[in-house]
């Protein structure tokens, strides 16, 4: 059904590059069940994003509360590069406030190498306030931190000069990396950002990419304009380039053929995600209704689609306009709203029918079967007539080769010459 709507990229976006697309994988997975089965799942996943054509996958760090299950996205990058070609793989994110950031840096590196430059670096704060709880961090700590640690990693991957730095909770004495980065000058870097401007204002501050997590929320979509503002601001104010393509929203899909399939879908597992975020994770995303509601509040909320590539394709555009002049990779969230077979179709359908219609290169193929179409009579013309000339001449040919043969044989002799083995008429 897909097939027969025409995609024009110039309805559907004010950028005038390919949108980008990606997955931003916690994961999320309920708990009661195989751990090892699910992180398998995962790295699964990975290798059919990675055949469908997907950009980028960003691998989260959690450490509690028994549902974001990888501890180290880096672990994670390094088994899923090995069953990968070509999908860049980051960091979604580091928390950087729980490792010394000298020890970051030399993963990052390592792994720069280990993937011939497919990796990338996000960072955040931390997410889980049972994560900081057990590792006696306080809260409030936590982002001037991660900017402390952030300062001191691009410092590392950027100059050739050792680096010394005191800090409350970190010590580097003539610190260099024994390594340099694969990628020149170093692997991208982008910092997380919510609702709060803390994000872009450091990432525009230290010349970083903005991952904004924040877009899956109503607020978080309606701030967006303002984020990039303030990314913008603070990069002139200290010498930075803020890149639109370099930038990446966050949203939340399952699509399917139809929106009731796509809604009977979701009864496998919707609940158990709404649970989490309700009762665990703490964020305002659900309101405490019977299941199947939940599939109607995301859809109304506008930050979220259950149902078709045309409902995404709305979705986005909504995206691209709230952003005030576009952004460059749409990351969708990696989730089980639905079983693997129904999960991975929804990426299909993405890939297929959502992310062509922001290709300005999608319209190429349409714009030549139209011209083909509108000069048909002129071009079919002359290939029938050329046709057609061929076969009088052929024809004609045929005939004069014939004339030439009759005449032949009435112009010879009468008789024919005898063959060796013919036997003379009697009376001779």
């Amino acid at each position: 059904m897909f097939l027969d709507r025409a995609v024009k990229f110039g309805e559907t976006s004010a950028m005038d590059w390919p949108l980008r697309c990606g997955v931003f994988m916690a994961p999320f997975h309920p708990v009661r069940q195989n751990v090892t089965l699910a992180l398998e799942r995962d790295l699964q996943l990975i290798e059919h994003l990675d055949r469908l054509g997907f950009h980028e996958a960003w691998i989260g760090e959690h450490h509690s509360a028994g549902y974001e299950i990888i501890a180290s996205p880096e672990v994670f990058i390094a088994a899923a590069a090995e069953r990968t070609k070509h999908i860049r793989l980051g960091t979604g994110v580091v928390s950087l406030p729980y490792h010394h950031p000298f020890m970051t840096a030399q993963r990052i590196v390592l792994l720069d190498h280990l993937t011939r430059g497919r990796v990338m670096l996000g960072v955040g704060p931390g997410a889980l306030p049972s994560d900081a709880f057990m590792l006696g961090i306080d809260p409030s700590l936590q982002r001037p931190r991660m900017e402390e640690a952030l300062e001191v990693i691009l410092e590392l991957f950027r100059s050739d000069e050792p680096v010394t730095r005191e800090s409350e909770w970190f010590t580097l004495k003539d610190a260099r990396l024994h390594l340099r980065p694969y990628t020149y000058p170093h692997p991208e870097v982008a910092v997380a950002a919510m609702i709060s401007p803390s994000g872009p204002r450091c990432a525009g501050r230290l010349g970083c990419s903005l991952l904004s997590i924040g877009a899956s929320q109503r607020a978080g979509i309606d701030l967006l304009a303002q984020h990039w503002g303030v990314m913008e601001e603070r990069a002139a104010q200290f010498g930075q380039r803020a890149e639109r393509r370099d930038w990446r929203l966050l949203t939340l899909m399952h699509l399917a053929e139809t929106r009731e399939q796509a809604y009977r879908d979701v009864e496998y597992g919707l609940a158990d995600y709404a649970r989490y975020f309700r009762e665990v994770a703490a964020l305002p995303i659900f309101p405490d209704a019977p299941p199947e509601e939940l599939a109607d509040h995301l859809n109304k909320s506008g930050a979220a689609v259950i149902g078709t590539p045309d409902d995404a394709i709305e979705l986005v555009g909504e995206l691209v306009e709230q952003s005030a002049g576009g952004f460059g990779t749409l990351l969708l969230q990696a989730h089980e709203w639905a079983n693997p077979e129904a999960t991975r179709r929804s990426y299909e359908l993405f890939a297929q029918y959502v992310l062509p219609a922001f290709d300005p290169r999608t319209s190429r193929t349409e714009e030549s079967m139209e011209w083909v179409m509108a000069n048909r009579p002129e071009q079919m013309g002359a290939a029938m007539k050329a046709i057609g000339d061929a076969i009088q001449q052929h024809a004609a040919e045929t005939a004069g080769q014939r004339r030439d043969g009759d005449g032949g044989a009435a112009g010879g002799s009468a008789e024919a010459p005898a063959r060796d083995g013919d036997v003379a008429p009697a009376g001779g």
